[in-house]
């Protein structure tokens, strides 16, 4: 029960890495918020917790709205009347070389990806100062240290999620707020199956993003969500400003 007593806010939590640490931060004894635009996706999972004794509940919001943002801490405050861990997991993957971007795209990618932590860290941080410390994880992604093709917009974005998390690192650190990220590589999750049903030929595509990975196979997201539950517990106490890799090798 590396959680027992801890609420921990996700966004991002109906699929995927989101999901696998939802359920896990649960089974350690935190309190959940889930949080993502798909309501039914968020609800089911907050049944799921529930049925299996712990404590969760499910907020549909747009991350990237401060309406969202501090709708988010209301409910969470009016629920558990605190929050221990922020864990910024909801992100969009928009493909594209930078000439096939469009303004549209790129605003997108940049509001959900790195906005998103910004509003969400603006809500938290003042009640973390209060309660004297706190968690956050941010979701990066591999491909801020290692560059792929057709992945401009997504890269720029990731690249501004880790610095953001060094910067938060250095200006918290005396305050008992510890910030990391997150950098996966390429994880089985729904969005990627999404992604791959864009290609011609899927199974090919599949082929392909496994023969990038030095282990020869795609992560889970369940492993994912192990690194992310030592990033938040007291496990990682002296660790802050990481950007930690868990790619199969795929940045090596």
């Amino acid at each position: 029960m590396r959680l027992k007593g801890r609420v921990a806010i996700i966004t991002g939590a109906a699929a995927g890495i989101g999901r696998a640490s939802a359920k896990l931060f649960s089974q350690e004894g935190a309190g959940v918020v889930a949080v993502d635009l798909d309501r039914k996706g968020a609800e089911a999972l907050a049944d799921e917790i529930a049925s299996d004794a712990g404590k969760a509940i499910a907020i549909a919001a747009d991350v990237s709205q401060q309406a969202g943002a501090l709708e988010i801490v209301r409910r969470t405050s009016e629920q558990f009347g605190r929050v221990d861990i922020l864990f910024n997991n909801a992100g969009i993957v928009p493909p594209g070389k930078i000439h096939e971007t469009t303004e549209t795209e790129w605003d997108r990618a940049m509001a959900i990806n790195v906005k998103s932590v910004y509003l969400l860290c603006h809500e938290v941080v003042p009640l973390f100062l209060e309660q004297g410390g706190g968690v956050i994880l941010n979701t990066a992604s591999a491909t801020a240290l290692r560059s792929v093709p057709d992945r401009a917009a997504y890269s720029a974005s990731k690249g501004a999620v880790i610095t953001l998390t060094r910067s938060m690192a250095l200006d918290y650190v005396k305050n008992n707020i510890r910030v990391n990220c997150l950098c996966p590589g390429t994880i089985d999750t729904p969005s990627l199956a999404q992604r791959l049903a864009a290609f011609a030929d899927p199974a090919e595509a599949r082929k392909q993003f496994i023969a990038r990975q030095p282990m020869g196979r795609l992560g889970t997201a369940e492993e994912v969500a192990q690194a992310a539950l030592y990033l938040v517990s007291d496990e990682s106490g002296f660790v802050t400003g990481t950007a930690f890799s868990i790619d199969g090798g795929f940045t090596v």
